[in-house]
C-alpha cells in the first residue's frame, strides 16, 4: 500500500470516528445534488487568530545590542542570557528566532573561514568554550522555533583599522578587498574572490548547522555618507565591461551574491529559507512610476545598489522583510501605503512577505508623534490581516520587545497573539505532507488529560494539537487557531504531552497533526476524552 493510500484510509478513520460526534463536519454524506451546508458565523476564520502566520523578533549580536548583553560573559552565562531570549519568544507565542551569527565577517560558530567574533570574548578570535550556534538551533528547536541565522555579508569591522583584525583574518590576507567608507571597513562587493569568501563562510555555517534560514538585513553596498566616495574605481574599470554606469556594475554585483547563494544553499539543502529584510523603499514613484508612493531620503535601488524588487520577481528569495519602520499616515513614507506597495510586488510569485516592525521607535521616536501611542504597532497588525499577501511580522529587536514601553508588546500579544500560530508552509520548496500520527490517544489523568501517539513519518520533525471543548458544544472546524494549544518537537518513538488546562468534567476531542520541516500539515486525528 503506497502512503498517499495509507492516508487516505487513516483520514477515512478520522471521518468515521468524527461522525459519532453530532454537529461535526463529517457527520455523514450529503444527498445527491445537495449543497453544502453553509458554515455559521460562529466558526469563520477569525482574523485575529490566524492558523499560520510567521513570528519572531531579531535578536542582534553586533555592538551586544542584545546578545549577548556585553562582552566577558562566562559560557554559562551566554546560554542563560539566550534561554531567555528563546523563552521570551514561547511566551509571545512566536514561532521563530532571528539572531544574528556573523555581524561583521566573524563567527558565533567554529568557523573554517573566518575567526571568532569579538562580541563574545571582547577580543577577536577569542574562544567563548563553546559553540553558540550549536546551541542556539538546539535550544530554539527544543521549543519547536524556527532558528534564521543572520549574516552581514559585506560589513568588516565598525571602525577603520585594519591591523585590529586579527592576522589571520581573510581582510588582513588581502588588504586590496578591503574598502574604507563611513568610519567602517567593507569587503569590496566588486570583487569576485571577496563576494566567493563571503558566500563560503555563510555556506561552511549552512553545512554544518541545522539552520531553518540564511537571513540578511539591509545592509550591502552602504548607506551613503554626505562628502564621501566608496572607492571603486579601479575595480569597476578591471571588472566593469559590459556595464556603462558603476551604479548598474555595483547592483549587478549584488545580484551575483544573492543569486550565487540562493542555488548554493538550494544545493546543499533545499529546506533552508533564504530570506532578507531590506530598507523599505525600493524606489520612489517620482524616481520611478513602478516605485512606492514615498519620498523617502534612501532608495535602496539607487544608494545600496539593492534591487530588492528584482529579487522577488526572479525568486531568487523565499522571503523578503521590508522594514516598514513608519507609522501610518507619515507624509514620507506611509506604512498604510509601503505594505500595499510590497504585496503587489510577492503577487504571483512564491516569495512570502513578512513585515519589519519598528519595535525600537516605540515611546522614544520623535519623527511621528504616532509612536507614542501605544497602539500603533497594534494597528499595523491589524491593517496587515486585511492583506493576504501578508503572512508574518518580525521585531526589532528582542531587548524593545522586552521593554514593553507604553505597553505596546502587551497591547498587541493579547489582540494579536492570543493563540499559537503554525510557520506558513511554502510549498515552492516541498508541497508533500508527511504521514498522520499512529495510534493516538488521549486519558484522563490527575494532572489533566494525557495524549500519546506514535509518529509515522521519517519527515516528522514536529506535532500541532487541537483541542475542542465538546461540554461547551465547539463543533467548528480548525480553520483558525481558536483550538490549536501548542506545537511540539517530536523526540522519536512513543510521544507523550499533557494537557494541564483541561477541565475536570469537559470533554473533549483532540486532534493531532504531524508537520515537517517546512511545515506541511498531515491529516489530523481525533482522539475523544
Amino acid at each position: 500500500m503506497n502512503v498517499w493510500r495509507i492516508a487516505g484510509v487513516l483520514g477515512a478513520a478520522a471521518g468515521l470516528l468524527l461522525a459519532t460526534l453530532p454537529g461535526t463536519a463529517a457527520a455523514g454524506p450529503r444527498e445527491p445534488g445537495a449543497q453544502p451546508a453553509a458554515q455559521p458565523a460562529a466558526c469563520q476564520p477569525d482574523a485575529k487568530t490566524p492558523l499560520r502566520q510567521f513570528r519572531a523578533s531579531w535578536v542582534s549580536s553586533v555592538v551586544n545590542i542584545d546578545w549577548p548583553s556585553r562582552t566577558g560573559l562566562s559560557a554559562a552565562q551566554q546560554q542563560a542570557e539566550l534561554i531567555g531570549w528563546l523563552d521570551d519568544a514561547v511566551r509571545q507565542r512566536h514561532n521563530a528566532v532571528v539572531l544574528q551569527v556573523r555581524p561583521t565577517a566573524d563567527a558565533f560558530w567554529p568557523s573554517t573561514v573566518e575567526p571568532w567574533s569579538r562580541y563574545l570574548t571582547g577580543v577577536q578570535g577569542g574562544d567563548p568554550g563553546y559553540d553558540p550556534l550549536a546551541f542556539a538551533v538546539a535550544e530554539a528547536h527544543k521549543r519547536n522555533l524556527e532558528l534564521h541565522a543572520w549574516f552581514n555579508p559585506y560589513r568588516l569591522s565598525m571602525g577603520t583599522d585594519i591591523n585590529a583584525l586579527v592576522p589571520e583574518h581573510p581582510a588582513r590576507q588581502h588588504p586590496d578587498w578591503v574598502v574604507t567608507y563611513g568610519g567602517k571597513l567593507y569587503y569590496n562587493p566588486g570583487i569576485p574572490a571577496a563576494r566567493k569568501l563571503v558566500e563560503d563562510a555563510i555556506m561552511d555555517a549552512v553545512s554544518r548547522y541545522d539552520i531553518d534560514g540564511v537571513h540578511f538585513d539591509d545592509y550591502f553596498y552602504p548607506y551613503p555618507v554626505a562628502g564621501q566616495v566608496f572607492d571603486d574605481a579601479a575595480e569597476y574599470a578591471e571588472y566593469g565591461a559590459g556595464f556603462p554606469t558603476v551604479a548598474d556594475w555595483r547592483r549587478n554585483n549584488i545580484d551575483l551574491l544573492i543569486q550565487e547563494l540562493q542555488q548554493r544553499i538550494k544545493g546543499a539543502k533545499p529546506w533552508v529559507k533564504f530570506g532578507i529584510s531590506p530598507f523599505a523603499v525600493w524606489r520612489n514613484k517620482a524616481t520611478d512610476p513602478l516605485g512606492s508612493d514615498t519620498t523617502a531620503g534612501v532608495q535602496t535601488y539607487d544608494d545600496l545598489a539593492a534591487d530588492t524588487r528584482k529579487w522577488v520577481r526572479e525568486e531568487w528569495i523565499d522571503y523578503i522583510v521590508p522594514q516598514v519602520y513608519w507609522a501610518g499616515g507619515f507624509a514620507a513614507a506611509d506604512y498604510n501605503k509601503l505594505v500595499p506597495w510590497w504585496a503587489e510586488q510577492v503577487r504571483g510569485t512564491d516569495v512570502h512577505l513578512y513585515i519589519g516592525q519598528a519595535t525600537y521607535k516605540v515611546g522614544t521616536s520623535t519623527q511621528s508623534p504616532d509612536w507614542s501611542d501605544p497602539a500603533e504597532l497594534s494597528d499595523h497588525l491589524a491593517f496587515n490581516s486585511t492583506i493576504p499577501e501578508v503572512k508574518g511580522d518580525i521585531y526589532f529587536s528582542a531587548k524593545d520587545v522586552r521593554a514593553d514601553r507604553l505597553g505596546a508588546t502587551t497591547l498587541l500579544n493579547n489582540t494579536w497573539y492570543t493563540r499559537p500560530a503554525l510557520v506558513p508552509a511554502m510549498p515552492s520548496l516541498d508541497a508533500r505532507p508527511p504521514l498522520p500520527v499512529h495510534a493516538l490517544r488521549a486519558t484522563k489523568a490527575s494532572t489533566g488529560v494525557e495524549l500519546r501517539w506514535r509518529a509515522t513519518s521519517a519527515d516528522t520533525t514536529s506535532y500541532a494539537i487541537y483541542r475542542r471543548d465538546l461540554t461547551g458544544g465547539d463543533w467548528c472546524p480548525d480553520n483558525d487557531a481558536r483550538n490549536l494549544l501548542t506545537t511540539v518537537r517530536t523526540t522519536g518513538g512513543l510521544q507523550k504531552y499533557v494537557d494541564t488546562t483541561a477541565e475536570k468534567g469537559h470533554r473533549y476531542v483532540y486532534f493531532v497533526s504531524a508537520l515537517d520541516r517546512t511545515w506541511n500539515e498531515s491529516v489530523r486525528l481525533p482522539a475523544v476524552s
